[in-house]
């Protein structure tokens, strides 16, 4: 059984900076790919960026690319979203999702969700 556990959400003025991170369980972690996913009010849930299973090919929304890092622990079984320069168009809640087929780039499904962490930009 996979479980994923957000944290390092909260509230943020305009030009400031957060780090989410992810705590995943179960086995074959370091096997797939990762992403971070966000869903504002009102708004279809949207691809913010992913990492490969071994840290090595990331991709980025265009919406983020300059702004976010997302990156890997595989040894403790974490992934992080390093959050710039955040807007507040920025805010929604960060999911974190776990690729559904292994040794993956993160570009196709994924199949494992945490509950969400929120993220609020102020202006």
């Amino acid at each position: 059984q996979v479980q994923l556990v957000e944290s390092g959400g909260g509230l943020v003025q305009a030009g400031g900076s957060l780090r989410l991170s992810c705590a995943a369980s179960g086995r074959s972690f370091s096997s797939y790919a990762m992403a971070w996913f966000r869903q504002a009010p009102g708004k279809e849930r949207e691809f913010v960026a992913a990492v490969s299973w071994s840290g090595g090919s990331t991709d980025y929304a265009d919406s983020v690319k300059g702004r976010f890092t997302i990156s890997r622990d595989n040894v403790k079984k974490m992934v992080y979203l390093r959050m710039n320069s955040l807007k507040p168009e920025d805010t929604a809640v960060y999911y974190c999702a776990r690729e559904k087929v292994p040794l993956g780039l993160g570009k196709s499904e994924y199949d494992y969700w945490g509950q969400g962490t929120q993220v609020t930009v102020s202006s």
